[in-house]
């Protein structure tokens, strides 16, 4: 599991300044995909949901702000974790935990979010079984990550992720500098092993029904969703 240990490294000291940051290196659009994300979930007041990969808690926030839902967040970094409780007191409960071995009973939850976490997990088929696993019959999950864009838009992506995208991080701090290099071949290195029918199909035999998916922002971001069947 180098790979997870390595991305909780990585973004570890990012807590405080995560949520700014996010937002400008995606050219103002992390909190845009972020709401369309929340809107796919199908949950009102004295349901809860839970937020996988929850970091700062800010997809937890709009599930709360949405939905009027009850928010369960799990996240495997205690440094995220305490950045979320900081800015989200006692509004929700917070895990530290793995996506990949969730410590929560079968059909625990009416829905479940996930954001930015299949590329850093070990087997991504395995993980989706087991968020599914804990949602109830009919529930609905959806996650966001980053995509490829396709077309001309590929090569403008690739400019960014190449050249840009690691100037900004060096402007930032020497931390954001690490992230500003490591995120595009990420991107590309997930996508060249699990291109988006292959993810959609693992979806399916997780046992999700009505997966649906949309390109945000030119292919830069992807929602995918469906329902517990």
């Amino acid at each position: 599991m180098a790979e997870a240990v390595s991305a909780r490294t990585l973004f570890a000291p990012l807590g405080p300044t995560y949520d700014r940051y996010a937002s400008l290196l995606s050219l103002g659009q992390d909190p845009r995909w972020r709401r369309f994300l929340v809107s796919r979930i199908d949950a009102g007041p004295g349901e809860t949901v839970l937020d996988v990969a929850t970091g700062t808690g800010a997809v937890a926030r709009e599930l709360m702000r949405q939905k009027g839902c009850t928010v369960v967040g799990l996240d495997q970094s205690p440094d995220m974790l305490a950045e979320a409780r900081r800015r989200l007191g006692p509004d929700i409960r917070l895990v530290e935990g793995s996506a990949e071995r969730l410590p929560f009973d079968d059909a625990s939850f009416q829905g479940l979010t996930f954001t930015y976490l299949l590329r850093y997990v070990d087997d991504p088929a395995a993980t989706l079984r087991e968020l599914a696993r804990v949602i109830q019959r009919d529930g609905t999950i959806a996650s966001l990550e980053f995509a490829l864009p396709r077309g001309l838009w590929r090569a403008l992506w690739e400019l960014y992720v190449r050249a840009a995208l690691p100037a900004a991080g060096r402007a930032i701090s020497p931390e954001w500098r690490r992230v500003g290099g490591f995120l595009g071949g990420s991107i590309r290195d997930f996508y060249a092993r699990w291109p988006e029918q292959r993810l959609l199909q693992a979806w399916r035999d997780a046992g999700i029904g009505d997966v649906r998916a949309r390109q945000l922002s030119l292919g830069g971001g992807i929602v995918i969703w469906g329902r517990r069947a």
